[in-house]
């Protein structure tokens, strides 16, 4: 009976979460969807935990167990976020499948370049939509038309590049060819772009 009240408990949390998603991407502002989303999780574990605590239905739980229900209704929840409408909303691997859908199923191998360049850039609006999570994040901030990087973005641009160069694969398929070129993907950039705010301008940013 323990089972099968966990069950319906969980059934439960999943129904809210569902419906707090859907009133929020529907009626409500979103900053940021991978952060509304785990708010998201956070409201419906609220409000499952009081109906699992304050309801008869579930008295045959003991305290302990309602306690790792909510950990796992969070843990959940953090999971349903990240994998679902952040992936979708930004993997580039759901827009090739729906381009591909778009285009009547098929679309030339050496035009995908064009495909990225013209038509994912404009239609996902992707340097809007990357810039203003950034900046909701405190990892960049713009002044004056400059995207200049702060203290936190440091921090974590230094992470995620030793992690890339360290712990990503050092022999991925890409193109037929096992290859380590994404762990570091930028030593084949140009040497002096064009596109630099200045010197001085990145030093003086701050959180």
């Amino acid at each position: 009976m323990k089972l099968v009240s966990s069950i319906f408990a969980t059934c439960i949390f999943v129904a809210l979460l569902f419906m707090t998603y859907c009133i929020h991407v529907w009626y409500f502002p979103v900053n940021v969807v991978f952060y509304a989303s785990i708010a998201d999780a956070v409201i419906a574990a609220i409000i499952a935990s009081a109906i699992l605590f304050l309801s008869g239905i579930f008295s045959r739980l003991g305290t302990f167990e309602k306690v790792q229900l909510v950990a796992i209704w969070l843990l959940g929840g953090y999971a349903f976020a990240i994998s679902v409408p952040t992936v979708i909303d930004r993997s580039l691997s759901f827009y090739i499948l729906e381009k591909l859908d778009q285009r009547g199923g098929a679309i030339l191998v050496d035009r995908f370049e064009d495909v990225i360049s013209n038509e994912f850039m404009h239609e996902h609006r992707l340097i809007d939509a990357r810039l203003t999570e950034q900046q909701q994040s405190g990892t960049v901030k713009v002044v004056d038309g400059c995207a200049i990087l702060t203290e936190r973005g440091r921090q974590i641009a230094a992470f995620s590049s030793f992690f890339r160069l360290n712990l990503l694969p050092q022999h991925r398929l890409l193109d037929g060819e096992y290859t380590n070129d994404l762990t570091d993907p930028f030593k084949n950039s140009i040497d002096a772009p064009d596109y630099s705010c200045g010197p001085g301008t990145a030093g003086g940013s701050e959180n």
